[in-house]
């Protein structure tokens, strides 16, 4: 179906499109913070200058996401991992050597976040009332100086879930969203860049997610896998960070079949700004964003692809990624910052959106979506 929209509603043709409150459905804080030493209660330039000359990670000094910038960008609600891979003998990812040791780790990123909340720079959204609050402290008019950063907590790959009933415990903690799998084969899903179904194991994680109404993150799972978990998991499902694989065709990419099925069951996907997949034949280190023709426009170019699968713009979100263990180097050459996510409602009017589809996909729909899964 193609969409045929008209500016109306909030947004004018001849007027300025103002400072939009943003959601990002995925943004690795803890890890930053933890496994780059990265201090993001301090300004991006002061944090970008520390790194110059360190080589140990490939966006040292390339930072695009702190909380001032948070702020400045009006991003006031995120969705903020945890993340700790656990790796089997022969596995050559980077990762644990036993799920207790993966656990561990992500109990020091708690231990971040909370950190983050003692000193007002964070406060965790786990629940409709709590939802609510943050909203409307972020929709008052005030300045975003001194307003804490909304944060819903999300598991980024389930291998350090040591046994079904850390689950729960993770859940007592703030844990609302969890994706099964991460990169290569998981204890509980295979995911990017490997294949196979999910075992009993991962289909009783399914289950306790269901029962504790932990969000399914069907992002990274591989397709057998992703097919598989669809197919018995009857709660809410969300996509935090995709992009479309008729635009860039690789296994991490979700297909137009895999998009179609996720809107039928309700659910959002974020668009992802990490340029490998935003543009074809992409060479990781290599590739340079400007020379690729990788800016935000091309962002723009998969959120439509999604709109003209559903016939709406009600199921794409932002998801940006930006702190993915990249930085300037491999994302749009025309974003400086996360704070940069105010060029795309324009982007959005040029192409033909109109206000209220503008403002679903900055923040409406994981609103919409957020409230009917904690309702």
């Amino acid at each position: 179906m193609l969409i045929t929209t008209y500016l109306i509603n909030s947004i004018q043709l001849n007027q300025p499109i103002p400072n939009m409150f943003t959601i990002d459905a995925h943004l690795d804080l803890s890890m930053n913070a933890l496994e780059w030493n990265r201090d993001l209660r301090r300004p991006l330039a002061e944090i970008n200058e520390r790194e110059i000359g360190l080589t140990d990670k490939p966006d040292r000094a390339k930072a695009t996401v702190s909380l001032p910038e948070l702020r400045k960008g009006n991003v006031g609600l995120v969705v903020a991992t945890q993340i700790g891979r656990y790796v089997a003998p022969g596995n050559t990812l980077p990762g644990w050597h036993s799920p207790e040791q993966a656990w561990a780790q992500t109990q020091g990123q708690v231990a971040w976040y909370k950190a983050m909340e003692e000193d007002g720079e964070m406060v965790q959204v786990n629940d409709l009332p709590g939802l609510e609050k943050h909203i409307k402290l972020w929709s008052g008019g005030e300045s975003n100086q001194n307003k804490p950063i909304g944060y819903i907590l999300s598991l980024e790959g389930a291998d350090s879930i040591v046994t079904i009933g850390h689950l729960e415990r993770a859940y007592n903690y703030g844990l609302r969203a969890v994706g099964p799998a991460h990169y290569g084969p998981g204890r509980y899903a295979n995911g990017t860049d490997a294949t196979g179904k999910m075992g009993a194991k991962g289909l009783e994680l399914l289950r306790e997610m269901e029962r504790l109404n932990i969000i399914l993150d069907a992002t990274h799972l591989c397709d057998d896998a992703f097919w598989q978990a669809l197919d018995h998991f009857n709660g809410h499902i969300w996509a935090s960070h995709n992009l479309c694989r008729a635009l860039v065709n690789h296994n991490r990419q979700y297909s137009d079949e895999m998009i179609e099925e996720l809107i039928n069951r309700g659910a959002v996907i974020g668009a992802a700004l990490d340029a490998w997949m935003m543009v074809p034949n992409w060479i990781r280190g290599v590739s340079d964003p400007k020379a690729m023709n990788c800016n935000l426009e091309v962002m723009i170019n998969h959120v439509d692809h999604i709109c003209q699968i559903a016939g709406n713009a009600l199921h794409v979100g932002m998801g940006t990624d930006l702190d993915g263990a990249f930085g300037r180097e491999q994302c749009p050459y025309d974003l400086e910052t996360i704070a940069d996510l105010q060029k795309i409602p324009a982007l959005l009017k040029n192409r033909g959106y109109a206000g209220t589809d503008i403002e679903n996909m900055m923040h409406g729909n994981w609103l919409r979506f957020l409230r009917k899964s904690w309702k």
